[in-house]
């Protein structure tokens, strides 16, 4: 990559850039209506903003780095983007249609070294953190995507749980997160993001005291310490005591937290399990719930199954008697290779026989 990719910029960030370089911060404020409000593809689109800074730009960064090499449309309108880098590495985004507006799941990694046992995502190690850009891009992407379907459809939601661990590219992510918020552009509200970690203890708190007021969604999957180190192995670093620590101090920004719990029949999905996990929640505030997810089954991980619906209900019911705030996923893109990372597993393996 020899020129860095402008969506990497926090306003403030290329508002500094600019005055370095000797042009006045109305030109950054110009810059960034043309990226993200008329969401060009071209600095030379910027019509209006001084030639000399159009040279600048396009000798310093680039606007798109990422290349369409797969789309999936599910039935249900769920679409899955597979995108290139710029060194040949794939990464997946997601959209999904709700009720409530058009949501988005963005990559924050290539590959993932968390090694969750059960994950299409981690069955390629970490090669290298997105920046901050990369990450940024994902959601203009299917913006541009939803702008040449001429309804004027907004992307309005994003969910960061795609590939990758996001607290494990911190800054990176915040970067992003910094860009997508910011009321002069996509304006995407702070309420309407959540972000996902499988719980890394440190960066649940420097999180919390950043105070960018999203929401958080810990990967639980486990009610003990002992099955979840099964499972997930980054409970030996970070055990349940240490995480529900973490998930208090977060609740007190007065955010969502929502705990996610994939449910694997015969291992995680009884009525015994669900009580443990009552229990284990019956200490925390109100703004805690529960997000039971249906497993999509992964070739590589046979030893997993999808629970069956009766124990889906069953769990979820005792969870409701005993108090606790709970819901069942709705699926989405169940007719393509919905898992994350199923779909760059997939064409990464296919290739690699082609060779």
């Amino acid at each position: 990559m020899t020129n860095k990719s402008i969506y990497g910029l926090t306003f403030e960030q290329l508002s500094a850039w600019l005055l370095e370089h000797g042009h006045k911060k109305g030109r950054a404020e110009k810059v960034w209506e043309w990226l993200y409000r008329k969401r060009v593809k071209n600095f030379t689109e910027m019509v209006d903003v001084n030639k000399d800074c159009i040279q600048l730009l396009q000798d310093n960064f680039v606007i798109e780095t990422l290349t369409e090499h797969i789309k999936q449309e599910a039935s249900d309108g769920t679409i899955k983007f597979l995108f290139k880098l710029q060194d040949d590495h794939l990464i997946e985004t997601v959209l999904m249609r709700h009720p409530y507006g058009l949501s988005v799941c963005v990559t924050t990694q290539v590959g993932c070294n968390i090694g969750c046992s059960f994950c299409a995502s981690g069955l390629l190690t970490k090669n290298r953190d997105l920046i901050a850009g990369e990450i940024v891009e994902q959601i203009m992407k299917v913006q541009f995507h939803l702008d040449q379907l001429g309804q004027g459809e907004k992307v309005s939601h994003i969910v960061v749980m795609g590939i990758g661990e996001p607290f494990d590219n911190f800054e990176n992510m915040v970067n992003f997160l910094q860009v997508v918020i910011d009321q002069k552009g996509l304006a995407i509200g702070s309420r309407k993001i959540t972000v996902s970690t499988s719980g890394i203890v440190g960066k649940i708190y420097e999180f919390t005291d950043r105070k960018l007021h999203v929401n958080l969604a810990i990967s639980l999957h486990a009610p003990n310490d002992e099955l979840r180190t099964k499972i997930m192995k980054i409970n030996r670093v970070y055990p349940i005591d240490k995480l529900m620590d973490s998930i208090k101090y977060f609740l007190k920004t007065n955010r969502r937290i929502m705990l996610e719990y994939i449910l694997l029949k015969g291992v995680n999905d009884q009525e015994e399990h669900a009580l443990e996990l009552a229990d284990l929640l019956k200490d925390i505030p109100q703004g805690a719930a529960v997000n039971l997810i249906p497993y999509n089954p992964v070739d590589e991980h046979d030893q997993y199954q999808r629970s069956e619906q009766k124990d889906v209900l069953g769990f979820y019911e005792t969870l409701r008697k005993k108090g606790i705030i709970c819901s069942i996923r709705q699926e989405h893109g169940t007719d393509i290779d919905a898992a994350c990372g199923q779909l760059r597993s997939k064409q990464m393996k296919e290739e690699n026989a082609k060779r």
